[in-house]
């Protein structure tokens, strides 16, 4: 088959598909496998909110000392984004994935033989925070960019719904696990369940669409692939030193270290233990938290549609004002028992968790171009900068105060900062040629 009959046979269309044109576009296959790896990322990042309790119970370390594991990890999941995403542009995505899953398997597994505080910091810290953040939305980013030019904010919101989706799945399993206090089975879970996916990765994703002689998604003439781009440490450097110098950068960061801090670090990692000092059991709060995954996947892909038709701007004071309003309400929800006004938070909440990442790719992509999947990179390693805070700060406070509620109220309030800051971000001008 010739280049050209690839490319015509490989993009979906609404005329009849005739012998040997399939009506799928590959980019669709590259997008579902992207959304398996986000998936197990998640789900692997979602454990160390489970294990505050038991690791506390059996070693008697302080809740302040375990969530500075997490904020490790959570802070090391973003800023390793944007020098993996200037990874995959020198060595490509197969091998960058591929490797950052088998230090994820490493990481987990090397956690059921420790018996010190430094072991954690060690494992879940650095090597499943280095793992992570190699596969985190800058990932998709990259994915998105490369092969698709139609429906990215879609394909974005997509990719994004996967983390929630790895909640969804994984958490009320090693609730179950974890909930008689041998945290070691969920472990050893996320371990497997990242080398699981390391065959679908070498199998099935490829780096560009020239690799398979088409074109992106919607493109109407073929892409050249480009040449592997040296010094991805140096060019991810140049990037962030480049942007730092414009004011939509630093407000962009600024928003995405609010989401993360309100997101990541405070509900994903303290929910469950905050509800427990409710009197809540474990699973049900664990169960709480992938319900909010449910409803994050209609969120996020409906962000992603809504991307696609309205200003982000507006979009991203809309989220963060609706999430900041319901950050103030959860302290008076939390209860022994699930009753409904808890599970409307659960939902209101559920379809605003990470609705802000579609506009704010496409912000970065409006204001920087070829360059927008790094910068989204940094963008991201200040939403983990903020995560990791409030995950530490959190739990801090939950040893000095004896309880979470000084922690949501202050995050409600930041929430009203952010939607503000959204705000006054400066539309990018259009070249000329294209205003006339």
């Amino acid at each position: 088959m010739t280049q050209t009959t690839e490319a015509t046979a490989a993009t979906v269309d609404s005329s009849p598909a005739g012998p040997g044109r399939p009506r799928i576009h590959r980019a669709w296959f590259v997008a579902a496998v992207a959304f398996v790896t986000i998936l197990g990322a998640a789900a692997f990042r979602s454990l160390p909110g489970l294990l505050i309790d038991p690791l506390h119970q059996e070693f008697g370390w302080s809740r302040g000392t375990i969530g500075a594991a997490v904020s490790i990890n959570l802070a090391l999941y973003g800023l390793t984004a944007p020098f993996a995403a200037a990874l995959m542009d020198r060595f490509g995505i197969r091998r960058v994935v591929a490797s950052a899953l088998i230090l994820i398997a490493l990481g987990s597994g090397l956690t059921y033989w420790m018996t010190a505080a430094w072991q954690l910091l060690l494992c879940w810290g650095l090597l499943v925070g280095l793992g992570t953040g190699s596969m985190a939305l800058a990932f998709a980013a990259t994915v998105t960019n490369r092969w698709f030019t139609e429906r990215r904010g879609l394909v974005t919101g997509i990719l994004t719904a996967a983390s929630a989706s790895g909640q969804l799945i994984f958490l009320p399993v090693m609730a179950l696990m974890v909930d008689g206090g041998n945290w070691r089975p969920a472990a050893v879970t996320v371990s497997l369940a990242a080398l699981a996916v390391v065959p679908f990765v070498l199998l099935l994703l490829r780096d560009h669409p020239a690799d398979v002689d088409l074109e992106p998604y919607g493109a109407k003439e073929f892409v050249p692939k480009p040449d592997p781009v040296p010094g991805a440490a140096r060019r991810a450097v140049t990037v962030l030193l480049k942007a730092a110098r414009t004011g939509p950068f630093w407000l962009l960061a600024g928003t995405f270290a609010i989401c993360g801090a309100s997101t990541n670090g405070l509900v994903q990692t303290h929910f469950v233990p905050a509800a427990h000092d409710h009197g809540m059991p474990v699973p049900a709060a664990a169960s709480l938290l992938a319900v909010i995954g449910v409803f994050d996947v209609i969120g996020t892909i409906a962000s992603g549609w809504l991307t696609d038709r309205f200003e982000a701007r507006r979009l991203l004071a809309v989220y963060y004002a609706l999430r900041g309003v319901s950050l103030l309400f959860l302290p008076m929800l939390l209860a022994p028992s699930v009753h409904p006004p808890m599970l409307f938070f659960i939902v209101f909440y559920g379809l605003d968790w990470v609705a802000t990442v579609p506009p704010t790719v496409a912000l970065c992509r409006e204001q920087y171009g070829e360059d927008s999947a790094i910068v989204f990179g940094w963008v991201l390693a200040s939403h983990q900068v903020g995560a990791a805070l409030v995950a530490v700060l959190g739990g801090v406070a939950r040893d000095v105060f004896g309880t979470y509620d000084v922690v949501w109220y202050a995050s409600g309030a930041l929430c009203a900062a952010a939607a503000l800051m959204a705000l006054v971000i400066r539309r990018r001008p259009a070249p000329v040629a294209m205003a006339a």
